[in-house]
């Protein structure tokens, strides 16, 4: 008996040290890191609605974002096309996705219905994701700092929305997001 108990402890205790052993690269896949997939290019105007964020603009709207280059800007229009509101290029200081889930209007009304057995408790469970394209900027007019944001369609569009604008605007990817690196001014006068 004994000498079972002491096999099966050894047994436990080998098989655990082989779990433990350190993983081989394969050879044909070599030493390099996961390389970041292309992104389809952007549309040149996609549907968007504007959360708030600019100064005088306050109201959430539908409408389009457009990548105006001849002018280097994003332009938001509303739904008649005319022009909102825009942001340079150079005023970006950074760029990045954002996700909320919450509950949509029509599943908070029927979760609050009164059903018997519970019926409606499945509508508490409906939740749908809403993905935002957040901008840092710094206002040329007003020499003031912002943060807007914008509601996108879907994954697909944001991620190449942020990768388009990160590259027409000169940032530096970083995670997900995409920065502006601050330059620093080296002194030149001479030392002692």
């Amino acid at each position: 008996m004994r000498f079972c108990a002491v096999l099966l402890v050894v047994g436990t205790l080998s098989v655990g040290a082989y779990a433990q052993r350190p993983r081989t690269m394969d050879p044909a896949k070599g030493d390099t890191a996961q390389s970041t997939p292309t992104r389809a290019p952007a549309p040149q105007t996609f549907k968007a609605t504007y959360e708030g964020g600019v100064v005088g603009y306050s109201k959430k709207q539908n409408g389009t974002l457009s990548f105006d280059d001849t002018n280097q800007r994003l332009v938001f229009r509303n739904k008649e096309q005319k022009e909102v509101l825009f942001i340079p290029y150079g005023a970006v200081t950074s760029a990045y996705p954002d996700t909320k889930s919450r509950r949509p209007t029509a599943a908070t009304v029927l979760g609050s219905v009164p059903a018997p057995y519970g019926a409606n408790l499945v509508a508490w469970f409906i939740k749908k994701k809403y993905r935002y394209l957040t901008l840092q900027f710094d206002d040329p007019d007003t020499n003031v700092s912002g943060l807007t944001s914008f509601e996108l369609e879907n994954k697909e569009i944001l991620s190449s929305v942020l990768n388009t604008l990160g590259g027409k605007a000169g940032l530096t990817q970083r995670g997900e997001g995409y920065i502006r690196k601050k330059t620093t001014a080296q002194s030149t006068t001479p030392g002692p």
